[in-house]
């Protein structure tokens, strides 16, 4: 499979993600609907869910580089970070993204922004001193092509939704327990249907949530693709990769909460260790050494 033909194949796959990830939506929405004949639940719902998600997908860019410690780059200390980035943003027909680094020896970088004229790319000091030209290309384009792909924006998507799931998924069992319900109202031949439900609804924030960073994994492997098709190089990336990989300590500063947006796992990258299936199954990222065979056949 080529670069152009992996890049078809993530987009597939993600849109097919949240296509997953809306029939749980559905599914639930439909049981609380009929458990307790009573709309307003679900409109509460969606209503914590999109105005909590909204506020985090317009203000990304601010939260993440406050949580990371993160400051803006100058052009004067950080000359290669800024003309690299400049030379890609005009190659792949987008505006300068602002320029942020942390100051943290661990190599790592992220993009957020809630779109392309609202962007940030950001680096560790550790990645800027440990990568040569090439590879700096490699990891820039990488976090450009997260920008281009509308990558903020998907994900946003997904943690709208899997809010949803979970706030819907705890009001509907904490009510459960006070009664209310057609359970009080006799069940009849649908008592079935409830005990199928009310542990599909225990279930469903878990399956939310693997979907949520299966869709974070694919859109690795989207950047990956697209990063490459940028540079002409994907050796580049590549060899980025295997120096990140490389590096075994986690960042010094990290969060659960914004790990997903980084190239390469804050807490710690495994560029060659055998993962048991389990681990890759809850992982924000996908094996590094998966990222590299895919970009260079290896």
């Amino acid at each position: 499979m080529n670069l152009y033909q992996q890049r078809a194949a993530n987009i597939r796959r993600t849109w097919a993600l949240i296509a997953g990830f809306l029939l749980i939506v559905i599914a639930i929405g439909w049981l609380v609907s009929w458990y307790y004949e009573e709309q307003a639940i679900l409109y509460l719902a969606v209503t914590i869910a999109l105005l909590t998600n909204v506020f985090a997908y317009w203000h990304s860019d601010k939260l993440v580089l406050s949580m990371s410690r993160a400051r803006p780059a100058s052009r004067e200390e950080f000359f290669d970070f800024y003309t690299v980035t400049e030379n890609l943003a005009i190659t792949a027909g987008l505006p300068l993204p602002k320029l942020y680094v942390i100051n943290d020896p661990a190599p790592n970088a992220f993009a957020t922004g809630r779109n392309e004229t609202h962007a940030v790319v950001c680096a560790t000091t550790g990645l800027l001193s440990l990568l040569g030209r090439s590879e700096l290309e490699g990891v820039i384009a990488h976090e450009l092509s997260h920008i281009k792909n509308r990558d903020i924006l998907v994900m946003t998507i997904a943690v709208v939704l899997a809010g949803f799931v979970a706030i819907v998924a705890d009001i509907f069992l904490r009510m459960s327990f006070h009664g209310g319900g057609r359970r009080d109202n006799g069940m009849g031949g649908n008592a079935l249907i409830l005990v199928l439900g009310v542990v599909g609804i225990i279930l469903a924030p878990i399956a939310a949530k693997l979907i949520q960073l299966a869709i974070s994994r694919h859109r690795e492997f989207l950047a990956d693709a697209s990063g490459a098709l940028l540079t002409r190089y994907p050796e580049g990336l590549a060899a980025a990769l295997q120096k990140i990989g490389a590096y075994a300590a986690p960042m010094k500063r990290i969060s659960h909460a914004t790990a997903h947006l980084f190239i390469s796992n804050p807490f710690g990258p495994s560029s060659g260790k055998r993962e048991s299936w389990l681990a890759r199954l809850f992982a924000t990222h996908p094996p590094l050494s998966d990222r590299i065979q895919a970009l260079v056949g290896k």
